[in-house]
């Protein structure tokens, strides 16, 4: 559910959350509450972008193809900001730019955009979602064994499925190790979908390295426009709620104070990248 600033994109959230009622009393609030942008920041062309975009209907057996400037040798770890929903190839790399940024204050590891086909249909991105697990998953092995390097995975709203089915199949295939740490901004995944027994629990206690969820009780667009959508609470609004035991290497991190919308967890000055630096460390 990520956005840049802009009527008709904020028609499509609106859209999602029909069972909202948005044209009765109420729905100015809920409306305005919608409101928010992620700085609005653009990315030079040399931005690294890692990219499945028309790969899913391919014939032949598709792999990630990857975009823009990889000259970061001087780097000991490396981010991989995968996005969330509506968001075209040219705003996934904005975003990705926009966490570089923000990331700017805490450590000059570089970010690579992982941007995937979310520009779709609400039903069809989140198929697109699942679908991308084994693209993203079989980069990650090669990156591993060609480079090295530590991956920590930024994962803004619906970037959490795409993130969470590819634990499952890192799990499923013994790769536990290629990632250095996964961070949920804003999870447009169900609550009780990271506890044990949860369709992704054994995938997160599977892996080694810690999952951090950083949720915020003032995203609007989780607890209206999700709920209504998907008829469940989001991880990213209020956590796990109490839904069951957690994974071993999970936590719950209350943002509620630095994040004031769905669009600026990671934004330069007013997101919660910093705490998340502070997580890894």
């Amino acid at each position: 559910m990520d956005s840049q600033t802009g009527v008709t994109r904020r028609r499509l959230l609106l859209g999602l959350g029909s069972g909202l009622g948005l044209l009765g009393g109420g729905g100015a609030y809920v409306y305005w509450s919608l409101q928010g942008d992620s700085g609005e920041y653009t990315a030079p062309n040399s931005q690294p972008v890692v990219t499945t975009r028309g790969l899913l209907d391919s014939a032949e057996e598709p792999a990630a193809e990857t975009e823009g400037a990889w000259s970061f040798d001087d780097a000991s770890e490396v981010f991989l900001f995968v996005h969330g929903f509506s968001t075209d190839a040219e705003t996934a790399r904005d975003n990705a730019y926009t966490a570089q940024l923000a990331l700017g204050e805490s450590t000059s590891a570089p970010v690579v955009a992982y941007s995937w086909d979310s520009d779709v249909e609400w039903e069809q991105a989140k198929d697109n979602a699942v679908a991308n697990r084994t693209l993203l998953a079989q980069w990650l092995m090669e990156w591993a064994e060609t480079d090295g390097r530590p991956v920590h995975v930024l994962a803004h709203s619906l970037g959490a499925r795409v993130t969470g089915e590819t634990l499952r199949v890192l799990a499923e295939q013994g790769a536990t190790d290629v990632l250095a740490s996964v961070s949920l901004l804003g999870g447009a995944i169900p609550y009780d979908s990271v506890v044990q027994g949860g369709r992704y629990g054994d995938a997160i206690e599977a892996v080694d390295a810690p999952v951090s969820n950083f949720y915020s009780q003032n995203d609007k667009v989780l607890s209206w426009v999700y709920r209504a959508s998907d008829r469940a609470h989001a991880v990213g609004h209020a956590g796990t709620r109490d839904a069951g035991p957690l994974p071993d290497g999970y936590q719950d991190v209350n943002v509620t104070d630095l994040v004031a919308d769905h669009y600026s967890y990671f934004e330069p000055g007013e997101g919660c990248l910093a705490r998340v630096v502070a997580e890894i460390e």
